[in-house]
């Protein structure tokens, strides 16, 4: 790729850093690439484990994007009516070349108009609450349908990095990615997804999403 590839991440307070940072360093070797993180303001913004991330750019003075991602956190809620994030999202997203979500963050795309009709992935505890806006729910790491990629919950944001890697710039180059960043997953235990975790887990995760989903 000649040109500059700039590539936006929406980040907002108690945003889940690992859904903006995990795609964020695979994407940032894409050669020509600039990386944005994107905020109302430049003051660093409050994550839900308690560290800052700082914004690069702000909603009105950032470049049109060719790659617009939203990730996920339990802020999310909070910004389901906020008009001028949804202006935002729907202005870059109806002229970027990809229009990407990791976790909750698609709930936003959605809110925004910009999942209508299309397949999306979410965290697996809020994936249903995609409907709403008109997206078919795919219980998957990665979900592409036409220019919208999705990752699932937080981890699988490095997974949709690399997917969208490959996207940009060829699936030889996103191995060279994965073994730079030794990307080589061994979970110590094998409960990362409701379909292989106990029942009794599942549950308490639900009721934990619930009650911060309730309180944001």
């Amino acid at each position: 790729m000649n040109s500059e590839v700039n590539i936006g991440f929406l980040i907002y307070p108690n945003v889940t850093p690992l859904d903006a940072i995990g795609p964020a360093q695979m994407l940032s070797a894409v050669p020509n690439s600039r990386v944005h993180m994107i905020w109302k303001d430049l003051r660093p913004i409050p994550t839900d484990i308690g560290i800052t991330l700082n914004p690069t750019t702000t909603l009105s003075e950032c470049p049109d994007l060719d790659v617009l991602c939203v990730p996920g956190g339990f802020g999310q809620k909070a910004l389901m009516d906020d008009q001028v994030v949804l202006d935002f999202l729907k202005r870059q997203g109806e002229q970027a070349q990809y229009v990407t979500s990791v976790c909750s963050g698609s709930l936003l795309l959605g809110a925004a108009g910009l999942l209508n009709g299309y397949q999306s992935a979410c965290h697996w505890a809020l994936i249903d609450e995609l409907r709403s806006f008109g997206a078919e729910p795919v219980s998957s790491r990665v979900v592409r349908d036409r220019n919208r990629l999705s990752g699932g919950g937080v981890t699988a944001g490095v997974d949709f990095g690399l997917t969208l890697v490959a996207e940009l710039v060829g699936e030889e180059f996103a191995k060279l990615v994965q073994l730079s960043t030794e990307y080589d997953p061994e979970p110590p235990f094998d409960a990362g997804s409701p379909s292989k975790a106990p029942p009794e887990l599942v549950e308490k995760v639900q009721r934990r999403f619930a009650e911060m989903w309730g309180s944001s």
